[in-house]
């Protein structure tokens, strides 16, 4: 059933009145119709991934374009903190940009800088184009709306990251801080031991900073035990993924109940 309590502009304002928002995390089915199905799922939002995939900008301008009228917020995973990336994206439409791997105050402040119009940021105006659905307005009106609508999420996935934790919270105009749990894992020298103490506890830092700060944590849930997990620890915005795994699982499902039933 369709989610019609959320537009594409309203998540960004809700998130930070401090809502909570289901959506997904798309790393492969860059299709036509994959926004349409993810709505009628009930996400809020969707992230397409440029960072692991070969997801280029041409397609994501019709992903993007495919949101409109939809109830799901379209945002984008950049490559990195950089701002041909963030302002590109941001000009294709997307609402909000993930950055990868934000490791300091500095880089938190990059990203916002690059987000962001004069005087919040070093933006570079592009009107009239796939951002405003090739319609003109007032100026000024236009750039506080994208600035309201465009929600900023930092990824804390190295030890450096961690330990810059409560800088990269206090940065003015980082909405969310989500925890890349594959990638901390990685770095802190545990790579993929979810339950080791040291995780469990940066697990918690993250959310906890987050609250601190007026911010939201994020995050990636693979499983309804992760779900659980991310909920009962204080996070707020939860993507499902990936869609990958979700596919495969569905098909074999169904192909080992054929194989379990034939002869019957």
């Amino acid at each position: 059933m369709i989610n019609q309590q959320i537009t594409g502009d309203q998540l960004a304002p809700n998130i930070r009145s401090g809502a909570t928002s289901e959506g997904a995390m798309i790393f492969e089915c860059f299709t036509p119709g994959i926004t349409s199905m993810l709505a009628n799922a009930g996400a809020q939002f969707v992230i397409y991934d440029m960072e692991h995939t070969g997801l280029g900008f041409e397609s994501l301008k019709w992903l993007i374009a495919s949101a409109r009228g939809l109830p799901i917020t379209p945002m984008v995973r950049v490559p990195r903190n950089q701002y041909s990336y963030i302002a590109r994206a941001l000009d294709l439409g997307a609402r909000g940009i993930m950055v990868p791997m934000v490791e300091s105050a500095e880089q938190a402040a990059e990203m916002v800088q690059a987000s962001r119009y004069p005087p919040l940021g070093r933006r570079g105006a592009a009107f009239g184009f796939a951002q405003c659905d090739y319609q003109s307005g007032d100026l000024e009106l236009t750039m506080q709306a994208y600035h309201q609508r465009s929600l900023l999420i930092a990824q804390i996935e190295t030890e450096r990251g961690l330990e810059a934790l409560d800088a990269i919270a206090a940065t003015d105009g980082v909405d969310v801080l989500w925890l890349g749990h594959f990638d901390l894992s990685n770095f802190m020298g545990i790579a993929g031991q979810f339950d080791h103490p040291a995780f469990n506890e940066a697990f918690k830092q993250v959310a906890e900073a987050a609250a601190r700060h007026g911010k939201v944590a994020g995050f990636m849930a693979t499983s309804t035990a992760w779900v659980s997990r991310a909920r009962k620890a204080g996070y707020r915005m939860i993507a499902a993924g990936t869609d990958t795994a979700i596919l495969q699982a569905g098909y074999a499902h169904l192909i080992d109940s054929m194989r379990a039933q034939q002869g019957n």
